[in-house]
């Protein structure tokens, strides 16, 4: 069943890599493979916390495609698009500066799913009307919001995972993780000229016409603009004070959905035509794969190698599960392979004596993990919602293009973070 399961996982991988088939052909005929043949099951693939297929993911996808539906009859992302591009005087370098600082900040306090859904549309709308292709600014804004997300205990999944396996605390991730990511974000600002390169020509006329147009004038409904704007208000507080109120992300999602449904009174048609049926089938699948692995044994032997192989040496240890958990994050979704990987973490800290490098294994695995998903185009959820809305709005983005681009972003963010573990809690802890 193990060599099933990897040899399934690994026919998937390719095929979406290549392209030769859809990717939802890719994952969803491999799910059905791996039923088939018993690899998995029902009780396994709908049911398993630990092998199933993620529902808290799926269903706060699914409320805020939801929201971002009705949200779009108010004009409220077009008059944002016009802001963004007037502050930025129409330059396209300083509106992607501009956009990813934006995704990044929001990333921290919200989760980063839900910050690439509200930031998507706005890029579209402003690349079309600069006349210039919204491709790197989608991939650089993801990005960003992978980096952003690592700063809070809420802005990554990966990171509530390790906060519930380790007792790391919302405090503790601000003190350790937040200037690590403004650094990694520094980093990341001055790299993106040369990162996309040729993508920001623009004609003077089209930044001229972009100028003179008045934002205000976007606004369409300024009535279910304000309804929206309460609804989402009370959908953030919920996000942030989720473990508080003991009530999930998804389900704050959809409850936000609802309430917004029943006092906008917009047509059923016009919020669910917004819903990516594709991206959600797309996740269903690969969950159903990588639990199949999880359940099969591979990846717990893969992240207990790492144990092994370093012998008790814990700078080395952090180091090796940093690299690994980029490598592995870059190609499974982060999230099931932090859960997987976050007990051998556990073990490997009660035999370490001095608290700083105790912690220290814990911050190489939630850095590992959240810079390792910009590695591929599934590497992370963020990445998945940002190829599916840019297929929809007809700019496609291919598994290599995105790769091309996340791969050499993954390497600079982990070259930085290794000095800063090994300065902070070896050095000078």
């Amino acid at each position: 069943m193990t060599v099933v399961a990897i040899a399934v996982f690994v026919i998937a991988y390719v095929l979406i890599a290549t392209e030769w088939t859809h990717k939802l052909l890719a994952v969803l005929g491999g799910a059905g493979v791996l039923f088939a043949l018993g690899v998995t099951d029902s009780d396994h693939a709908f049911y398993s916390p630990d092998t199933g297929i993620d529902w808290d993911v799926i269903f706060l996808l699914f409320g805020m495609m939801v929201i971002v539906g009705v949200l779009r009859r108010t004009g409220v992302f077009e008059y944002v698009a016009i802001w963004a591009a007037k502050r930025a005087k129409g330059s396209p370098l300083r509106v992607m500066i501009l956009l990813t600082l934006i995704t990044a900040t929001a990333s921290a306090f919200l989760d980063n799913v839900t910050t690439v859904l509200l930031i998507a549309p706005v890029t579209l709308l402003v690349c079309d009307r600069l006349g210039i292709d919204p491709v790197p600014f989608l991939i650089a804004e993801v990005m960003a919001s992978n980096i952003g997300g690592a700063a809070t205990l809420i802005g990554d999944p990966p990171n509530i995972i390790i906060a519930s396996r380790s007792g790391l605390t919302f405090n503790d991730f601000l003190l350790h993780m937040t200037p690590l990511v403004a650094i990694e974000l520094l980093v990341f600002t001055l790299v993106l000229p040369w990162l996309f390169k040729g993508s920001f020509t623009v004609d003077p006329d089209r930044v001229n016409d972009v100028l003179r147009l008045n934002e205000r004038e976007a606004i369409e409904d300024r009535g279910l603009l304000i309804k929206c704007g309460v609804v989402l208000l009370l959908v953030f507080v919920g996000f942030i004070g989720h473990s508080a109120f003991h009530i999930e992300p998804s389900i704050v999602a959809l409850l936000g959905a609802g309430v917004l449904v029943l006092v906008s009174k917009v047509p059923t048609r016009a919020y669910m035509s917004a819903v990516e049926w594709q991206t959600l089938l797309f996740f269903a699948g690969l969950f159903v794969m990588v639990g199949a692995l999880v359940r099969t044994g591979v990846i717990a032997d893969l992240a207990g190698w790492v144990g092994g192989a370093t012998a008790g040496h814990t700078l080395l240890t952090a180091m090796l599960i940093l690299v690994v958990s980029a490598l592995l994050s870059g190609v499974i979704d982060n999230i099931p392979y932090v859960a997987t990987m976050s007990p051998v973490v556990l073990e490997l800290t009660k035999g370490v004596t001095d608290p700083a490098h105790s912690d220290a294994l814990w911050w190489a695995l939630a850095i590992g993990a959240d810079f390792g998903g910009n590695a591929t185009a599934i590497g992370a959820s963020a990445n998945v919602v940002v190829i599916g809305l840019a297929l929809r709005a007809g700019h496609p983005i291919s598994f290599w293009t995105f790769t091309r681009k996340g791969v050499v972003m993954t390497a600079i963010t982990i070259l930085v973070a290794a000095p800063y573990l090994w300065l902070r809690y070896f050095a000078f802890s």
